[in-house]
């Protein structure tokens, strides 16, 4: 039998033909996984990527006592849940948060990656420099994932193998959230080394809902995800950095809802107030898509007041510009996001 096709999320516009469309399923969720709205199937599985870094890094470092015993600020914390531009003001408290620990960038294991920024990229050639793993957009992840070595006293090295102690505790971690065993679940291998595991939209949405309304859970975790969600509203830059959806989303809402992207059109976001847990899913993989449907989901729920949507309108709608400057078209909502 064939698959039942996802409704048409986005559509993308020149002139006044529709050049692309492309496809998706979101899901809304309370903490006790009630299905609050949703388009497309909820039970899409799929890999969350780097939209489950507040669960993945900065959970697990915040409730296993490694933040305090190696006194990891705030704005550390919202690094452990980032996906960043390798800006300066991103790597330079990943150098100190290292030195920190008495280790250095050799000891993160994501990868050399060049800054997202041009004119970053620029400077550090320009003035001698290389890109090392400190640039890498998941070194505030890693860097959190050395913490809890350090903080279980066992060797950092290897920390990416899915059967070292503090992966096996990060992917502990990530099932009890999100309601799932992930015993069975597909193992892939993340842009930055570490375990990708494959689960149902649903189950994204039911941890950051977790995260959102953590009265649930028992006293050390909730207070880590309350730890988590102030982190992340209070540093949005840190998460991800200069021109890119996820820092605007969030620092737009002024602490009402925090939203974390990741790689391949995946999206998620919690909601305190209700205690909500949003998750979406482009079937393409199209981040421009993503970060569309995104703001269109918060809107469409009730969490993005009047000003905040005024405020977002570039990305509820995204302008495409040519290379001369000229507009071309638009990234926009298609009817099911709109009905």
């Amino acid at each position: 039998m064939p698959e039942t096709a996802l409704p048409v999320l986005i559509d993308v516009i020149r002139g006044t033909t529709v050049e692309s469309r492309h496809r998706g399923a979101a899901v809304v969720v309370d903490a006790k996984g009630k299905v609050i709205w949703s388009l497309g199937d909820p039970e899409l599985v799929m890999f969350p990527r780097s939209a489950i870094k507040p669960i993945q890094a900065g959970l697990v470092m915040a409730e296993s006592g490694a933040m305090n015993a190696f006194g990891v600020s705030q704005k550390e914390l919202a690094l452990s849940c980032a996906s960043h531009n390798g800006e300066p003001m991103h790597v330079e408290p990943v150098l100190a948060w290292l030195d920190r620990l008495g280790l250095s960038p050799e000891n993160l294991e994501c990868g050399r990656q060049d800054p997202g920024i041009a004119r970053d990229l620029h400077e550090l050639y320009r003035s001698g420099g290389q890109a090392g793993p400190e640039h890498n957009n998941c070194s505030g992840k890693h860097s959190g994932f050395l913490t809890v070595c350090r903080h279980m006293d066992v060797d950092p090295k290897g920390y990416l193998d899915a059967d070292h102690p503090a992966q096996a505790r990060v992917c502990q971690t990530m099932a009890d959230m999100c309601g799932v065993d992930l015993s069975r679940a597909d193992l892939g291998t993340d842009g930055c080394g570490v375990p990708s595991i494959a689960m149902p939209l649903h189950a994204l949405a039911l941890g950051m809902a977790r995260l959102a309304d953590p009265s649930g859970l028992d006293e050390q975790r909730a207070q880590a995800c309350k730890a988590i969600v102030e982190a992340i509203a209070a540093h949005p830059m840190m998460v991800s950095g200069t021109g890119r959806a996820c820092a605007a989303l969030t620092q737009a809402a002024r602490g009402v809802y925090i939203v974390k992207g990741g790689a391949e059109g995946v999206y998620a976001g919690a909601w305190p107030e209700k205690g909500y847990g949003i998750a979406l899913k482009i079937e393409d993989g199209a981040g421009r898509a993503a970060e569309v449907a995104m703001t269109h989901v918060l809107r469409r729920i009730g969490a993005m007041d009047d000003r905040t949507w005024s405020e977002l309108s570039d990305w509820a709608t995204h302008p495409q510009q040519n290379w001369a400057g000229t507009h071309t078209g638009d990234v926009r909502a298609a009817a099911a996001l709109l009905d």
